[in-house]
C-alpha cells in the first residue's frame, strides 16, 4: 500500500459548533474545539465562526496545539450580487487564509441555495441555474480563481446539497465550463452519497482537479426519512443525516486506496455536522481518526 506522506488529516469545527444553526454546540468554546481536535490526533482545522478573526491571534492558539489551517468556507453570490462586492469579500477571505498559511480556498455558490432555509424541502425544491446564470457563475468563478492564483492559492469548488452544483451532471458541467488552471474541485463523500451520486466515479473522473477532500459519512435510514418527510437540509442535519467516517454507510477503503495509489497531495478533512449534545464531538473525532488510521 502506498504511503500517507503527502496527505494531511484535518478536522472541521462544525461537529462542535454549527455556524448555520448556532444553537447546536452553543455550549462548546473555540478553545475546547481545537484542543480536542489536537488531542484526537489531527494536524489541521478548517475555520468556524467562533475562531479569532485576527491571523496573529488565531496562529498563537493553533501553534500551541500543533494545528495548521487547512482552509475555510467562502459563500459566493456570483449569480445574485454585484461581482465587485463578491470580489471584495473574496479578497478579504483570501488574504486572511494566506496569512494563516492555507493553500486552498473553499468556495460554494449560495445564489439560489436552499441549504440554509429550514422550511424548504431539500429534494423537492432543489434549485437550478438558468442558462444565463450558468454563464455568469462560471465567468465569475474563474475571476475568483485568478484572484486566488495571485497568492499562489487554489480555488476549490464545494459541490453541496441544496445548491445548484450538487449532482453528477452539475459537477460535469462546472468542470467542462471552467478552466482547470483557475477552478479546482473539493471532493466531499457525504454530499455525493446524500445526493445519490457515485463517489468513486467522481473521484476517478476528476482526480486531476481534486485539490481538497472532505471525508463525511451518511446514515442511510435518516436520508430515506428526509426524502419521505420532505425535510429541509438543516432539519436533515438535526435528524442525523451526517456522521463521521466509519459510523455510516460509506465504505471509505476503496476511496482511500484510490487517493493513496494516485498520490493525492493535500488535506483530507473529517467533517460531520451533528448535534454535539447527541453525538459528542470529541468522541466522534476520535472514532473517525481511528477508523482512518486503520484504513
Amino acid at each position: 500500500m502506498s504511503s500517507m506522506e503527502n496527505i494531511k488529516l484535518g478536522c472541521a469545527p462544525i461537529a462542535w459548533t454549527n455556524d448555520d444553526m448556532p444553537e447546536l454546540g452553543a455550549e462548546n468554546s473555540f478553545e475546547q474545539c481545537i484542543s480536542e481536535m489536537a488531542l484526537a490526533g489531527y494536524k489541521g482545522t478548517e475555520i468556524g465562526n467562533k475562531y479569532p478573526k485576527e491571523p496573529e491571534t488565531l496562529k498563537k492558539f493553533l501553534d500551541q496545539r500543533g494545528l495548521e489551517v487547512a482552509s475555510a468556507w467562502f459563500s459566493a453570490y456570483i449569480t445574485t450580487r454585484d461581482l465587485k462586492q463578491v470580489k471584495k469579500d473574496f479578497l478579504k477571505h483570501r488574504d486572511f487564509l494566506h496569512a494563516m498559511g492555507a493553500e486552498v480556498i473553499v468556495v460554494s455558490e449560495q445564489g439560489g441555495s436552499i441549504q440554509g432555509e429550514i422550511e424548504t424541502p431539500l429534494f423537492e425544491k432543489k434549485p437550478a441555474f438558468t442558462e444565463g446564470e450558468w454563464k455568469r457563475f462560471t465567468d465569475g468563478l474563474e475571476i475568483l480563481g485568478e484572484l486566488a492564483k495571485e497568492k499562489t492559492m487554489t480555488l476549490v469548488y464545494h459541490h453541496h446539497m441544496g445548491t445548484c452544483i450538487q449532482t453528477t451532471e452539475e459537477i460535469d458541467r462546472l468542470m467542462q465550463e471552467t478552466d482547470p488552471e483557475k477552478v479546482s474541485l473539493l471532493y466531499d463523500t457525504g454530499h455525493l452519497v446524500f445526493s445519490g451520486e457515485d463517489p468513486l466515479y467522481i473521484l476517478d473522473k476528476y482526480f486531476d482537479r481534486i485539490r481538497h477532500v472532505h471525508f463525511k459519512d451518511i446514515r442511510k435510514e435518516v436520508i430515506e426519512k428526509i426524502k419521505s418527510e420532505k425535510d429541509s437540509f438543516l432539519i436533515g442535519v438535526k435528524k442525523g443525516a451526517f456522521t463521521v467516517p466509519g459510523d455510516g454507510e460509506i465504505d471509505f477503503k476503496p476511496i482511500m486506496t484510490y487517493l493513496k495509489e494516485n498520490k493525492y497531495k493535500g488535506w483530507i478533512v473529517v467533517e460531520a455536522e451533528q448535534d454535539p449534545s447527541i453525538c459528542n464531538a470529541f468522541e466522534y473525532a476520535v472514532k473517525a481518526k481511528r477508523y482512518i488510521d486503520n484504513l
